[in-house]
């Protein structure tokens, strides 16, 4: 299966906004193809205000975040990887979700899917789980 994470974003964004919050990103900035302004990163992450109001052009993809926002008063293009997106929440009242890393296991059968090999071997068979998230 293909990962759940943009799903999740663009949801949980929705709710945010729909309820008149401004919904912020929790970015690992040291991951690669992260492209925000370097003086934003602190302490290896980035908060990025993701509502409408402050961003120009958002889209929010399968691969990645992107949309123009001024910094200092320049516009500039910034590029998340999902991968690279902790947390979506709000401001006003911390409300959102924690993201967990993407599952390898499944990136890789997904990456997979289309191999005709014919090859016998099953994916790996792991017990579910959820989290409770207050």
């Amino acid at each position: 299966m293909t990962s759940n994470r943009p799903y999740l974003l663009r949801a949980i964004h929705a709710w945010i906004d729909d309820n008149g919050m401004t919904p912020y990103l929790l970015v690992d900035g040291t991951l690669p193809g992260v492209r925000v302004p370097p003086q934003t990163i602190k302490e290896g992450r980035v908060v990025l205000n993701v509502a409408y109001r402050a961003v120009n052009g958002l889209d929010m993809g399968n691969d990645a975040v992107r949309f123009l926002a001024r910094f200092s008063g320049v516009s500039q293009s910034v590029e998340v990887p999902l991968a690279a997106v902790m947390a979506i929440y709000a401001q006003e009242t911390g409300q959102g979700m924690m993201l967990p890393p993407d599952d390898p296991d499944t990136t890789r059968l997904a990456a997979d899917e289309h191999d005709t090999s014919g090859g016998d071997d099953e994916p790996p068979k792991r017990a579910p789980w959820l989290r409770v998230v207050k």
